[in-house]
């Protein structure tokens, strides 16, 4: 059909232009009316098919644009959701590396403590070890005088009576 609204409009053109000029006039021409009009008529009655294949290609771009505008809108809804989704999980990530910080850190210093506590009652129950040890060996020292004492007493007196002893026995032989 668009073919023959051009075909027409094509053998218009050829008619006007290839008709005769008009004298003292050139921008006028002579052609046969009825021919004109003939084709006039048929392009006539050819346009309103056309007009209405070109009014169904325009609304059928409006429609399309119109549903590519309502799909980029709902991509772009949707990329909006998921940008809010993701900043929450983020939040929710953050919240979450803040409150393991504060774990981690608690812990830290629950060790520490828990190290310090340990050190001083190591140190406490070593040092009372020591002095306990201490104690133990100054007694053992005191004991170990008082031993060599009474074992000195008791070797002098032992010599003493054996020399007593050996006094008399000279005597007695004498």
């Amino acid at each position: 059909m668009a073919n023959d609204v051009q075909y027409l409009i094509d053998m218009l053109y050829e008619m006007i232009d290839g008709a005769k000029g008009v004298l003292m006039s050139p921008d006028k021409c002579i052609i046969v009316r009825e021919d004109a009009l003939d084709l006039l008529d048929e392009l006539k009655g050819q346009l309103p098919l056309e007009l209405k294949k070109a009014q169904d290609l325009i609304r059928a771009r409006d429609e399309f644009v119109e549903s590519a505008k309502k799909e980029a809108e709902k991509v772009r809804r949707q990329a909006d959701l998921d940008a809010k989704t993701i900043v929450g999980e983020s939040e929710i990530t953050r919240a979450a590396r803040e409150k393991a910080h504060e774990i981690v850190r608690r812990a830290e210093e629950r060790s520490k403590n828990m190290v310090n506590v340990t050190n001083e009652y190591t140190e406490d129950a070593l040092r009372r070890t020591e002095d306990a040890i201490q104690m133990a060996l100054d007694e053992i020292r005191e004991s170990r005088a008082r031993f060599r004492a009474v074992s000195n007493e008791q070797l002098q007196a032992q010599r003493a009576k054996l020399e007593a002893q050996n006094s008399e026995s000279d005597k007695n032989q004498q």
